[in-house]
């Protein structure tokens, strides 16, 4: 297995998850401004490990199967963090592990498309979703800082809204577009 370039942005993305997790569950305020940080530093890691990946030729079997799974640690680990701290409210167990089974269902399924020799693509609405996604854990992360009063509040459900019915239907999609595997099993 090579560990190019790529490859160790991507481990360098999952080796930081416990030091946000630790920013985004201290108390103090300033903790919330370095997760902050933290989160937009992975997730710009994200797209920078891509582009190398890309545009240097240095697309690996392990950086396809790596990579996702550091975006899913990411994300899975704040909402966790979030979870903890309350910020989804009496349905938050819900929100969130509909939003992880849908995340283990998708990995599942590309992981059954790999051992029949197919490959899923990654869909638009499943990068609408981890955009929402991203975008949910910013807004957080930023009205626990910053004084946004009631629009923090409306920009939270907006976000939790979209990430779960994204998270919805872009499994769906997933799902849907799998025909050909379901058949061929």
């Amino acid at each position: 297995m090579e560990i190019n370039l790529p490859n160790q942005i991507t481990l360098l993305r999952i080796a930081v998850i416990p030091i946000l997790m630790v920013f985004i569950l201290i108390p103090p305020a300033w903790g919330k401004i370095v997760a902050i940080f933290i989160f937009a530093l992975a997730a710009l890691s994200d797209a920078v490990d891509g582009y190398i990946a890309r545009n240097w030729r240095q697309v690996t079997d392990f950086g396809k199967f790596a990579d996702p799974i550091a975006d899913k640690l990411l994300i899975a680990s704040a909402l966790i963090c979030f979870l903890q701290l309350g910020e989804f409210g009496s349905w938050g167990a819900a929100i969130v592990m509909t939003i992880l089974a849908r995340e283990f269902l998708v990995t599942g399924l590309r992981i059954l498309a790999v051992s029949q020799d197919l490959v899923i693509r990654a869909s638009a609405l499943g990068k609408l979703k981890t955009l929402a996604q991203i975008g949910l854990v910013f807004v957080i992360l930023g009205k626990s800082y910053f004084a946004w009063g009631p629009a923090g509040e409306t920009a939270k459900a907006v976000f939790i809204a979209l990430s779960l019915l994204l998270a919805l239907l872009s499994g769906a999609d997933y799902f849907y577009r799998s025909r050909r595997l379901f058949r061929r099993l």
